[in-house]
């Protein structure tokens, strides 16, 4: 059976207008229909969750997120150590499923209540509503971090301490975009910088020594 590609969290966005509106144009109500319609459409474009093509490159760490590359900075982390952090706005256009950047093990899972500050912020990364995953993978510990928006304030995560995951996995998402950092060894060697377009799951954001 071919699998829709929708993010399950989407489905009572979609079904809910679409039966009004479905219900609407049946009585011959079709200019009320229409805003339904319209907000059906909208929400099949926001969690819409294509497949992608997973890279097999030895050492590759793979966007967590689709969207643009707002920040390239060098870090410290609680996990990681001496880090470079990559932070990826997604803006309501892009697709808002998350995906693991390796292969590994989750080893803790951090939620943190916080502010709605838009989310390309510089300092949204630590004031904002985020969920954070301590990842343990073959050859390194990576930091995957969930944060809110203006607009995005339902994460969701669907991982907790313990599981494993592939690289490229399915792990969750942030309702109506918002912003996805990934952490990675101070020396890694960094793929993109400021102004790139990536996609989660598929973009190789650095290469581990």
């Amino acid at each position: 059976m071919k699998r829709i590609p929708l993010a399950r969290e989407g489905w009572p966005f979609v079904a809910v207008p679409a039966a009004l509106a479905a219900g609407l144009f049946v009585s011959r109500r079709r200019r009320l229909a229409l805003p339904f319609a319209a907000a059906t459409l909208a929400s099949l474009g926001f969690f819409r969750d294509p497949e992608r093509r997973v890279p097999v490159m030895a050492g590759a760490v793979l966007s967590p997120a689709d969207g643009r590359v707002t920040g390239v900075v060098d870090d410290v982390d609680e996990w990681v150590g001496p880090a470079v952090r990559v932070s990826i706005f997604l803006s309501p256009l892009d697709v808002h499923v998350n995906r693991s950047p390796i292969a590994g093990r989750v080893v803790d899972r951090v939620s943190t209540p916080g502010r709605f500050v838009p989310a390309f912020e510089p300092d949204a990364g630590v004031v904002n509503e985020r969920c954070t995953l301590h990842l343990e993978g073959d050859r390194a510990r990576i930091t995957v971090i969930q944060i809110a928006g203006v607009l995005a304030r339902r994460i969701v995560c669907r991982v907790g301490r313990g599981d494993k995951l592939e690289a490229g996995e399915r792990f969750g998402m942030i309702k109506f975009g918002s912003r996805t950092d990934c952490v990675m060894p101070r020396e890694t060697d960094v793929r993109v910088r400021v102004g790139d377009r990536v996609r989660g799951g598929e973009t190789v954001v650095g290469v581990l020594p």
